[in-house]
């Protein structure tokens, strides 16, 4: 039933409990993970001192906290002893990069947290939100 399992982690703890579930239903189901990290190459930048930088530094930490995430859950799925692929995608919204991957996968199921680390994101409304949302599959929404 659930043999493509697509789980978008942040590096957050409540996507880390997602990469569990989506082990899980792995497991159940004989299924195989790929885990995504979504980068906005276009964020909400330069207004105040926190954002006092500009694209291409913004691109370079950007990309290492998504290797950072990607490596931690590639290593908690591979030690459970589950087919694992791992991807970094960028996206105008992060929530429609995982609905892309969903499509480009054909997941049989999005398995998410409930909510993550997404900065200006985050005030702009729930990524999970907006998956559940826009979705034409099944979603698995993680509460911390």
């Amino acid at each position: 039933m659930f043999k493509k399992i697509l789980v978008p982690v942040d590096g957050s703890p409540t996507s880390l409990q997602a990469v569990s579930r989506a082990v899980a239903l792995a497991k159940a189901f004989d299924g195989t993970v790929t885990a995504i990290y979504v980068i906005d190459p276009y964020p909400f930048t330069g207004v105040g001192t926190d954002f006092a930088y500009g694209q291409d530094q913004y691109l370079a930490a950007a990309t290492a906290e998504a290797h950072d995430a990607i490596r931690v859950a590639r290593e908690a799925i591979e030690a459970s002893g589950v087919e694992v692929d791992t991807r970094v995608v960028e996206a105008h919204a992060v929530w429609r990069g995982i609905l892309d991957a969903a499509r480009d996968l054909e997941a049989d199921v999005i398995v998410m947290g409930s909510h993550g680390r997404h900065g200006i994101e985050k005030l702009l409304g729930s990524v999970a939100q907006r998956v559940l949302s826009h979705a034409h599959g099944p979603v698995m929404v993680v509460r911390d």
